[in-house]
């Protein structure tokens, strides 16, 4: 499948996989992140059944705090 991943074209094998297989496969390992399918949040708790299908627009982002 191809989906669009932080504004760059990405390509996964089979039809669809959840935001936490997406989170795995692309080893993004900081403890806050902002997911979004197609502009909709996706909350922490959402992630194992959040399914990014071909052609969906997702976003991970990782937030930083400082000051």
């Amino acid at each position: 499948m191809e989906i669009i991943l932080n504004n760059r074209n990405e390509y996964f094998d089979g039809e669809h996989m959840t935001i936490t297989d997406l989170i795995k496969a692309k080893n993004f390992t900081f403890k806050l992140l902002v997911t979004k399918i197609n502009g909709r949040l996706v909350k922490k708790e959402e992630r194992d059944e959040a399914i990014i299908k071909n052609g969906d627009d997702v976003l991970v982002l990782h937030m930083i705090s400082g000051g």
